[in-house]
């Protein structure tokens, strides 16, 4: 898994040394305006990062990639996230610090995990679940080229009323796989 750079951001491999300094920043309330809530723990969140440092699910079907946000200040501002199926499918999530929202972090730190899923893993088609009313992370993706029907051939996911289902297809990455 590759230390990403973006502009003046930088995508480190999230791993449990991470676990102490994004303990604080995940402790902000602000980011579970619409879902989740902040870790119970700093050990509970060291042995979560240490399971997910395995890059893959518990049955080897899918890889788990996380990397953490870091500013040119140092301090971290969230973390962007994949899970790759065997397919090459990848269902992305990210959370950005609210202190730092509207500085074009998380579109920036996005947009660069996703060149990184094809280029490094080829993944040709992304997905993210999130709440409908998420209105800041609906217009982030919006910016990426995401929309909200899906296309044929995703796989199903799983989601809820309340939950929108966007997606975004690396055209030529899919239709040479096609051609394979």
């Amino acid at each position: 898994m590759n230390t990403v750079r973006a502009g003046l951001l930088v995508l480190e491999p999230q791993c449990a040394a991470h676990a102490a300094e994004m303990f604080d920043v995940l402790s902000d309330p602000a980011i579970y305006e619409f879902e989740n809530s902040p870790p119970e723990s700093l050990g509970w969140l060291e042995q979560r990062f240490a399971r997910l440092e395995s890059r893959a699910s518990p049955n080897g079907q899918e890889q788990w990639l996380n990397w953490v946000i870091r500013l040119p200040t140092g301090a971290l501002a969230r973390y962007v996230q994949a899970t790759i199926a065997h397919d090459r499918t990848a269902h992305i999530a990210y959370e950005i610090g609210s202190k730092f929202w509207r500085q074009g972090i998380g579109s920036t730190a996005v947009s660069a995990m996703l060149g990184e899923l094809a280029a490094t893993y080829a993944v040709h088609t992304f997905a993210a679940t999130l709440k409908a009313r998420n209105y800041r992370s609906v217009a982030l993706l919006r910016r990426l080229g995401f929309r909200s029907r899906v296309p044929r051939g995703l796989p199903d996911v799983t989601y809820t009323s309340d939950e929108l289902v966007m997606h975004r297809v690396n055209e030529s990455l899919a239709a040479s796989r096609s051609q394979v």
